[in-house]
């Protein structure tokens, strides 16, 4: 994703945090995030995999600097966070 993409996504996620202080964001506004969010992860996923490959890690390395990635496992919990959010919401309706 390009700086500007992250930039969009961020703010976007600024907005969604924002709303849960006056209104919950809508179940179609936390799903838009969950899957913008996935697609970064993948496409980030890839690159720390891409990465591993050409300086020729092995396979358990790679593994192992997958499951150390903090922005990896940031986006796991903030992912959770959200589906969480959107099923709670969806309980709701």
């Amino acid at each position: 994703m390009s700086a500007q993409g992250l930039s969009k996504l961020h703010k976007t996620l600024l907005d969604v945090m924002e709303q849960s202080h006056s209104e919950p964001p809508s179940i179609k506004e936390l799903q838009e995030s969950i899957d913008e969010l996935a697609l970064y992860k993948e496409r980030l996923f890839q690159d720390v995999v891409s990465l591993g490959k050409k300086l020729r890690l092995s396979q358990k390395k790679i593994d192992a600097t997958i499951a150390e990635h903090q922005e990896l496992n940031r986006l796991d919990e903030v992912m959770s966070q959200l589906v969480a959010q959107r099923d709670a919401q969806q309980s709701k309706n």
